[in-house]
C-alpha cells in the first residue's frame, strides 16, 4: 500500500533530496515550505505521515505538531532537528511524535525510521478493520429476534452502550447469548476501537481468577517471578466481560467493588493503587437475589453492577424466534461448510417450535450445525434432525377435574384442553372448516391442528 507522506522543510535543497529518496521507496510524497503551508496541505492530502523540521519560518515545528495532533491525530509524525535542538525534538515527543532525526542524517537512516512508522501505521490499518468487522458482526441489528420483550431489551442495551461509562448487568439462562449481547455493546459504543477483553468467573479457581483480573508485582507469591499487568490494566479505556460473575469469590467482589466504587485497584503484593478508566460488563446465569439472600453475593456489589438491567429470555420462551435464528444458521452453515440447504420442511419446523431447546441458541446453533454435516442438501425433514429433538414429548400433564369441594356447590368448569378443543371448533366453524386457515387463526402450524383433530377423533372412536 502507498502511503501518503508530508515533508515540511524550509530549506529547498533538503526538501528535494529527501523528498527523491521516499519517492524512490514507493510513497506518495507532498512538500512545503512552512508550517502554515504544511498545515493547508495536511487539511487537503491527509497524508499517514509527515516529516516535520522543528525550525521553521512563521509557526515553528512544534506548534505544527500540536495542530496535526489536533486536527489529524492518526498521521505518524517525525521530527527533524539540529543537533543542538535536541532537546526540542524530546518535548516533540512528549506532544506525541513517533520519533526524531538528528541533521545532517544518512537517507538510509531516515527510510529505517519512516519503514518502522509504515509498520505501525499498517498494524493500526489492521487494527481499524478488525474492529470495523467486529462493528459489522456484533451490530444490534443482526441480532435476530421476533420476540417484543427481546426487542425492548435490545432497545435499552443499545442506549446503554452510548453511555460508555454505564455498568451494565446481563442475566439469563446458560446459552442465550450473553457474551454476544456484551460484544454488541462494546462495539456499539464510544469504546469501540479499544480493547474488549472477557474471563469466566466460574472456569478459574478462586487465586488463579484474583492474579488474572489484578495482576501481580514479582515476589508476590512463590511462582511470580516477574510483573503481570491483569486484565483491568489491559482493558483500561476499554471493557471487561465478567462472565458467570454469580460464581466470583467474596475476596474477589470486594476488590471489584472498590475498582467499581474508586476506579482503582493494587495488584497482588503491590502497595499503590493503579487508576482504571474501565467499563464493567457482568453477566450470570444464577438467582442473583437469592445469593444476596444466602449471603454468598454482595449485595452492594450487586447494586453497583446493576446500573443498567438487561434480561434475555430462554428460547422457550420466544418460540416464534426458534425457525427464524435457525435460518440464519442453515446461511451461516452454507458458506462455511460449502453446502446447499434450502430451508426446512413443515414437518421439521413443527417438531424445532415444539421442543423447548434448553440448551438455547447454543443448543439450536449445535444442532443445525450437526444435521447439515450428516443431511442431505436441500429442505430439512423432519427424519433428519437428531433423535432427541424428533422423539421428545412435553411432560404429560394431570388433568383438571370438573368439580373440586373448594368451589362452589354445584359450579362447574371446564379444563382447559376442553376450553382448547371447544375455541378450535369455534374457529373452524367459523372459517367454514378451512383449516389451513383456522391454524393461520389460532397461530398454530397447519400440521399442529390436523394432530390434535385426529387424536380427538381417536378418543371419541
Amino acid at each position: 500500500m502507498a502511503y501518503g507522506i508530508l515533508v515540511i522543510d524550509d530549506e529547498a535543497l533538503t526538501l528535494r533530496t529527501i523528498s527523491r529518496a521516499l519517492r524512490d521507496e514507493g510513497f506518495d510524497v507532498f512538500v512545503a515550505m512552512s508550517g502554515e503551508e504544511g498545515l493547508q496541505v495536511l487539511a487537503e492530502e491527509r497524508p499517514e505521515l509527515a516529516l516535520l523540521d522543528v525550525v521553521l519560518p512563521g509557526i515553528d515545528g512544534i506548534e505544527v505538531l500540536r495542530q496535526i495532533r489536533q486536527k489529524s491525530p492518526n498521521t505518524i509524525v517525525v521530527m527533524m532537528s539540529a543537533y543542538r535542538m535536541v532537546d526540542r525534538a524530546v518535548e516533540a515527543m512528549k506532544l506525541g511524535a513517533y520519533d526524531y532525526l538528528i541533521k545532517p542524517f544518512h537517507l538510509a537512516d531516515m527510510a529505517n525510521t519512516i519503514r518502522r512508522a509504515s509498520e505501525m501505521l499498517s498494524l493500526r490499518v489492521r487494527l481499524r478493520q478488525s474492529v470495523e468487522f467486529a462493528k459489522g458482526r456484533y451490530d444490534f441489528g443482526r441480532i435476530v429476534t421476533a420476540n417484543p420483550q427481546m426487542a425492548d431489551m435490545l432497545e435499552v442495551a443499545r442506549k446503554a452502550a452510548e453511555m460508555d461509562r454505564t455498568t451494565i448487568l446481563i442475566q439469563g439462562e446458560s446459552g442465550t447469548g450473553k457474551g454476544v449481547l456484551a460484544k454488541a455493546i462494546h462495539y456499539n459504543s464510544p469504546r469501540a476501537d479499544k480493547e474488549l477483553l472477557e474471563i469466566n468467573c466460574a472456569s478459574l479457581p478462586d487465586s488463579l481468577l484474583e492474579s488474572e483480573m489484578f495482576g501481580y508485582e514479582q515476589g508476590a507469591f512463590t511462582d511470580a517471578r516477574r510483573r503481570k499487568e491483569g486484565l483491568l490494566e489491559r482493558a483500561n479505556l476499554g471493557t471487561l466481560f465478567l462472565d458467570e460473575i454469580g460464581n466470583m469469590s467474596a475476596n474477589v467482589q470486594a476488590k471489584l467493588l472498590r475498582v467499581l466504587e474508586e476506579g482503582s485497584f493494587m495488584r497482588l503484593g503491590g502497595t499503590k493503587p493503579i487508576k482504571v478508566d474501565v467499563r464493567i460488563i457482568a453477566a450470570t446465569n444464577a438467582n442473583i437475589k437469592e445469593d444476596i439472600a444466602n449471603q454468598r453475593f454482595r449485595e452492594d456489589l450487586y447494586y453497583r453492577l446493576n446500573v443498567v438491567p438487561l434480561y434475555i429470555p430462554p428460547l422457550r420462551e420466544r418460540r416464534q424466534d426458534i425457525m427464524p435464528l435457525a435460518l440464519y444458521m442453515v446461511d451461516r452453515y452454507n458458506k462455511e461448510l460449502k453446502k446447499n440447504f434450502t430451508g426446512f420442511t413443515p414437518a421439521a419446523a413443527e417438531i424445532m417450535t415444539s421442543y423447548p431447546w434448553p440448551g438455547n441458541i447454543r443448543e439450536l446453533k449445535n444442532v443445525i450445525e450437526r444435521t447439515m454435516i450428516l443431511a442431505p442438501e436441500g429442505d430439512i425433514d423432519a427424519v433428519s434432525l437428531p433423535e432427541e429433538i424428533r422423539d421428545y414429548e412435553p411432560p404429560a400433564v394431570e388433568e383438571t377435574p370438573r368439580y373440586t369441594d373448594a368451589l362452589p356447590t354445584g359450579q362447574q368448569f371446564m379444563t382447559l384442553r376442553e376450553l382448547e378443543d371447544r375455541y378450535i371448533h369455534e374457529v373452524l366453524s367459523a372459517t367454514g372448516n378451512n383449516k389451513t386457515q383456522a391454524a393461520r387463526i389460532l397461530g398454530i402450524h397447519s400440521t399442529s391442528l390436523m394432530r390434535r383433530l385426529k387424536k380427538e377423533q381417536e378418543v371419541e372412536a
